[in-house]
């Protein structure tokens, strides 16, 4: 079998200055990329210009689009579409949604990026803060709480769930050596708990849409059709406009299988939901958003275009000499990208870039 492809989806709101590939058909800033290049060492990726992720995930992105999206995307009650992605790290889809909340809704929406893993959402904070959209919440809260606290305060729920991994076995050697016969089991009943856990905060009518990086049916189209009968609510007949590019219908979704799709392993498959949600009389604030990582470049501070050695040596947090530059902050930038903050003392500049953002290689 090929090696895994490499593919990155460019960044519509800084100008898809990227790297040149092969269109994803689902995906219109999809690129599939000839050969995986060094990213650590291109400051656009660190100005968030694009996002490196497989595009077979780009598939949720796709069906959030078809059916969430639309000419009045935006719910009457509210004018704001409220968007949970509950299990969001490291934050591929997350960023996808937002582009396309960000290119459809304009500010009228709030997409709630949560992440229960500690380990996984400091990585989910910084890439969400990178991409840069200001409508994005990161949160780490327990699926429980969130259905026991926002009561049908969301009109769409994106769960990309916990699963055996059996669609990353080429990716990531670890996912084989994880796996046993019993594994498949164990996760679907972890995703039922999930969904019943969070289901009270999606309101009636609101939209469901499931997705894991597995090949079982007992993760996939049989969990979609338990929750549709124990939660209540009505699958939406999945479709195949891929089909020509290796995607597969299933009973309630599509499936794509490493060696038939460019990328990696993904199924996604949605319902719409029937039974009662109480009123919304919850704001995203309750779930303790955590601290925000999103820098906001202001127009009233003096840029400076870094070369590229110059950039590198901003982002590996070294010392930066711009005798030419007017004194005090500075936002510095590559490419006319902002890549962050300065300030310069005339002798040197302080480097203000964040250490968790830290280029770690020599450079």
């Amino acid at each position: 079998m090929a090696g895994a492809s490499t593919s990155i989806r460019l960044n519509p709101f800084k100008g898809c200055d990227g790297p040149e590939g092969a269109p994803v058909p689902w995906s219109p800033y999809g690129r599939i990329l000839s050969e995986r290049p060094n990213f650590t060492l291109d400051p656009l990726f660190h100005a968030g210009c694009y996002y490196v992720q497989d595009s077979s995930a780009m598939y949720v992105g796709h069906l959030f689009r078809k059916l969430a999206l639309g000419v009045s995307a935006c719910p009457a009650e509210t004018g704001t579409l409220r968007v949970l992605d509950l299990c969001a790290a490291p934050g591929g889809k997350t960023t996808d949604i937002a582009a396309s909340l960000r290119e459809a809704c304009g500010d009228a929406f709030e997409l709630t990026a949560n992440e229960v893993m500690k380990a996984r959402v400091s990585v989910l904070a910084d890439n969400v803060g990178v991409w840069g959209d200001p409508n994005v919440t990161v949160t780490s809260v327990d699926p429980a709480v969130i259905g026991r606290t926002m009561k049908g305060y969301y009109d769409v729920l994106v769960a990309d769930v916990p699963c055996s991994g059996e669609g990353m076995f080429r990716k990531d050697p670890r996912a084989v050596a994880e796996w046993s016969p019993e594994l498949p089991g164990i996760c679907a009943a972890r995703q039922r708990r999930i969904l019943a856990d969070v289901w009270p905060a999606l309101k009636k009518g609101g939209l469901l849409i499931y997705s894991t990086c597995t090949y079982e049916d007992c993760e996939n189209d049989s969990n979609l059709e338990w929750a549709a009968s124990e939660l209540g609510g009505e699958i939406i007949p999945p479709e195949n406009e891929f089909a020509q590019h290796g995607v597969r219908l299933t009973r309630c979704g599509n499936l794509l299988r490493a060696g038939e799709v460019p990328g990696e392993g993904q199924w996604a498959g949605a319902l719409r939901k029937t039974s009662e949600a109480p009123s919304a009389r919850c704001r995203t604030a309750d779930l303790r958003p955590l601290e925000s990582r999103l820098q906001i470049f202001d127009e009233s501070v003096p840029r400076v275009e870094l070369d590229l050695q110059q950039a590198l040596r901003y982002l590996h947090r070294d010392t930066l000499f711009l005798p030419d530059a007017p004194r005090g902050m500075l936002t510095v930038c590559y490419r006319s990208h902002p890549l962050g903050f300065v300030k310069n003392l005339g002798s040197r500049c302080n480097n203000l870039y964040p250490k968790s953002r830290r280029i770690q290689m020599d450079v």
